[in-house]
């Protein structure tokens, strides 16, 4: 995507500058070297899901993997936009937020990037070869990528930004005690 081209999501137009702004922060990038994710989308009977996934940054998507019998497929085709979120489990709690759209790449092997978003979990090398091959004999007719470009981000840090209601409070406070 050209750089300041803009991003129209409900409304709300993100441009392209101010979404890397918000990706390449410090935090942010701690936050795209976790491990999980939670992806967010609308199932194929209406109704929310939110599901905990796998993941890795390229540098400008979102790359998840699953098996090509999972119901998400099946939602994310019919309606593929996704609310993405990745947070700390500390306090404060550093939250990125992330809205976007999932292409789905059907692929025949294991994509690298399943391997690589499960690299951080503790195993010894010899658990690591064990359950590769675990996961090649599991999923030989490949598995599916989820692959998300930012439209939209946000990073919460309770230091320096915060959700956007608790904004409106704080500049009511300010404007109230400064009257």
């Amino acid at each position: 995507m050209p750089a300041g081209s803009g991003n129209q999501v409900k409304g709300m137009t993100m441009q392209a500058n101010e979404i890397a702004e918000v990706l390449n922060r410090p935090t942010s990038q701690d936050l795209l070297a976790r491990d999980v994710t939670r992806v967010a989308y609308v199932a194929k009977d209406g109704t929310p899901r939110n599901v905990p996934i796998a993941f890795v940054w390229n540098g400008s998507e979102i790359v998840m993997c699953t098996t090509k019998n999972a119901p998400k497929l099946t939602a994310l085709r019919t309606n593929p936009m996704v609310a993405l979120t990745i947070d700390t489990e500390v306090h404060p709690p550093k939250i990125l937020l992330i809205r976007g759209r999932a292409e789905l790449d059907y692929t025949d092997g294991i994509p690298a990037e399943y391997l690589e978003a499960n690299t951080t979990y503790e195993m010894t090398a010899e658990q690591r070869v064990e359950w590769e091959a675990e996961v090649r004999s599991l999923y030989v007719d490949g598995m599916v990528r989820i692959v998300v470009t930012p439209t939209w981000a946000k990073l919460i840090d309770f230091e320096t930004t915060l959700p956007t209601p608790v904004e409106e409070l704080v500049k009511r406070r300010q404007e109230r005690q400064s009257a």
